[in-house]
Order: C-alpha cells, then structure tokens, then sequence
C-alpha cells in the first residue's frame, strides 16, 4: 500500500569490495535505513577488506564518521571447503576497541530479529558484523516461538539449563557448533552432567552476564571454550584473555583456566575434503562432550 516504506533489492557485480563500500556509503548517509550487505559466502568478505580496515572499523574514530551497516556473512564449517566455511571472524574481533561495532554469532531466530531491530532503534549507530551460518535457515532445532519474537529482545549470553548441582563440565560455544553439541549429548548418559552456555555477541563483550554464568557453573570439574575453527582462527584468541580473567576473579589466580577444544591449527581453514569434515567433526563434538 502507499503507507508502507518501500523495499529496495538491487543485483550487483561480483565485487565484494564495491558492493561492500556501496553499501557502506549509503549507511552513512541515510542513517536510519537498515542497510544489510550479505555474502554469498562469509569468505568472500575477505575481498573487502579495506573496507573493513579503514571505513567500518576505523572512520568513526579517525572522522566521527558513523555507520548502521549490517554484514551477514555466512560461516560455519558445514563440510563446504577451505573457500565456503570461514568469514575470518578472528580478523574482525582483532579490530574491535572503543566499542566501535557490534560482532555476533546468533543462535536462534529471535536474536537474529531482535539485533536487526535494535540496529535501527538504537541512538548511536554502529555497524552490525554477524555471522550466519547457512544450515540453521533450515534446522529443525533452530526455532523461536511468537512470544520470544515480539517480546523481550537481544540476549548476549544465552544460560545453560543444567543443574549446576549435577554438572561436571561447563562449555561455552557460539553458533552452529552448539546444536551439533546438543545433537550429540541426547543419547548421552552424560547430559545432565554437561552444562553449554552460548556467547551470542562477542563485542561488546557481555563480561557480567558471562561472570554470572561463570560463577553459577563455579563448581565445575572443568570449564571449556569449544569451537569449529582451527585454534588460530575463529574467537579463542579473543575470548581465551576474557575469560581467563573471569575465572581467575572466581577461582583465585591459575586454579582454574578455560581450556581449549576445537581443531588444530592449520594455514587453511578447512579441509577440502568432505570425509576428513566429518572425521574432524565427529572428532571436535566427541572431545567437547567427553568427561
């Protein structure tokens, strides 16, 4: 009708940087659109990096330059190859400071919606990097009702819903990998016993809600970070400081520090071959639930 605001969806040539900074421009000079920019595949985010570099990350700070952008960039390890898995989260969290933009990894419909929502409401524009991984448009496990979609709103942290009492294992994870997680712990004796509490946002970082989740599960044999990535990629080099610091404020100085299960390091980040993903899943999924 001619009251509702109009929908603009234009094709582009395949340059992630031109379309990217297009997309940058028209966020700084019409603020209050919600200007999404979404990758067929978060790895060619990478083709944009200046923009990145010297306009999203950096222009407010260099030229009080401010930016509402949204980049959806799909990324999760899927068994698509070294060209279709990672959107280089680490590269992005290396450039947050100065809470110059927001960086997630959403888990549920509702989270998604709500950060959208917020991105428009929100005073101070910053730009929005979320990770989008492609299999949970249609996971069966990946829903949200009514209620959690017109009511409440961002959920930074999303709470483990195991008895501390009975918990031996506290995971923390983001993403896709937690309904791998779930998936595999239901036929599992042990699934009372393991707690996984999801960071939803990575930066700003959402220190007293992860403190209190901390501290909830402080009675733990263990606490570990898990995540699909190889070490030197993904949020470990960014959370593992974060939350050594939380548990030392818990637990006293070196009594207890997160530990690490993911994939190794490796220059590529992933296989290109679809039998080794799965081994090195079954592998990942196995080492997070084994106590």
């Amino acid at each position: 009708s001619d009251d509702q605001a109009r929908l603009l969806i234009y094709d582009s040539l395949l340059s992630e940087y031109a379309v990217c900074g297009f997309e940058y421009g028209y966020s700084v000079m019409d603020s209050e659109a919600l200007t999404c920019w979404e990758a067929q595949f978060g790895d060619f985010a990478n083709g944009a990096q200046l923009v990145w570099d010297q306009f999203v990350s950096a222009a407010e700070e260099k030229w009080g330059q401010t930016s509402s952008l949204v980049a959806l960039l799909p990324h999760a390890y899927e068994g698509q190859g070294p060209e279709h898995s990672s959107a280089r989260l680490e590269r992005f969290l290396q450039l947050c400071a100065e809470q110059n933009m927001i960086v997630a990894n959403f888990s549920t419909p509702a989270n998604y919606f709500h950060a959208l929502r917020r991105q428009v409401a929100r005073d101070v524009k910053k730009p929005l990097i979320i990770m989008t991984p492609k299999s949970l448009l249609r996971h069966p496990k990946c829903v949200s009702t009514p209620d959690d979609l017109t009511g409440g709103g961002v959920e930074e942290v999303l709470p483990a819903d195991t008895d501390p009492a009975d918990t031996t294992r506290h995971i923390l994870c983001s993403g896709k990998v937690y309904y791998d997680l779930v998936t595999a712990l239901e036929e599992d004796d042990r699934r009372d016993e393991i707690a996984i509490t999801r960071l939803e946002q990575f930066y700003p970082f959402p220190e007293a809600e992860l403190q209190e989740e901390l501290e909830r599960y402080a009675e733990a044999d263990e606490t570990v970070w898990v995540q699909e990535e190889p070490e030197n990629m993904g949020a470990w080099s960014f959370v593992r400081p974060r939350l050594d610091d939380l548990l030392e404020a818990i637990h006293g100085p070196c009594e207890q520090r997160i530990q690490y299960v993911g994939r190794p390091a490796s220059a590529s980040p992933a296989t290109g071959s679809a039998k080794v993903h799965d081994r090195e899943q079954e592998r990942l999924v196995g080492d997070a639930i084994d106590v």
